[in-house]
């Protein structure tokens, strides 16, 4: 086994920092700020989301998580960042990038939510534009590709402020609250210019 983990790189999770946000992997020293934003904001998050499990803001529950995404950040596949103010670091949101795929591909995918009384300040914004050169100059992938709902104005914008380009319409894509919806495909590569 540790044969194994040599071969593989392993990309260790930086901690990001902006003049507005700061991106670190979470811990178990989260959960109360995390469930907390989580529980404050369900009303806000649940129409751009999976369905939450009945357990999804216990401490069992983010015990999961962390395991998960360990396994993750071990396999290369996935990197779980949490979004912090700057002045204050207070948590406002969470961004993951996922599905990490090497070979001819080079790409991974892009998620985000953000806490609700934190949403329509650019936080998020800062927090995707920053990420950008962790995929790009870091993991040396090619491309970083991102999912919408149509009506979901607030994160066509961010998108599009933060470098990506509209690429394509997926029908019945993701299950978000529960049924298959349609969603906007939008990517950015690395010759792309960088916001």
């Amino acid at each position: 086994m540790e044969f194994l983990r040599s071969v593989v790189p392993f990309h260790p999770m930086p901690v990001i920092a902006t003049d507005t946000v700061i991106l670190r992997a979470p811990a178990m020293a989260d959960y109360a700020a995390w469930s907390s934003l989580r529980e404050q904001s369900r009303g806000f998050l649940t129409p751009w989301e999976p369905l939450w499990p009945g357990d999804d803001l216990t401490r069992g529950a983010f015990r999961r998580r962390m395991r998960r995404y360990h396994s993750e950040m071990r396999a290369n596949t996935g990197y779980p960042f949490l979004v912090f103010t700057t002045e204050g670091q207070q948590m406002v949101g969470g961004l993951t990038l996922s599905h990490v795929v090497r070979g001819v591909t080079q790409s991974c995918s892009l998620g985000y939510w953000m806490g609700a009384p934190f949403a329509g300040k650019g936080l998020m914004t800062a927090a995707v534009k920053a990420v950008i050169p962790f995929v790009f100059d870091t993991l040396r992938l090619h491309r970083l590709e991102a999912a919408c709902l149509p009506h979901n104005a607030a994160s066509i914008r961010l998108l599009e402020k933060a470098g990506f380009t509209r690429e394509g319409y997926a029908r019945r894509y993701l299950c978000i609250e529960g049924r298959w919806q349609d969603h906007l495909l939008y990517a950015i590569v690395s010759d792309d210019p960088r916001p």
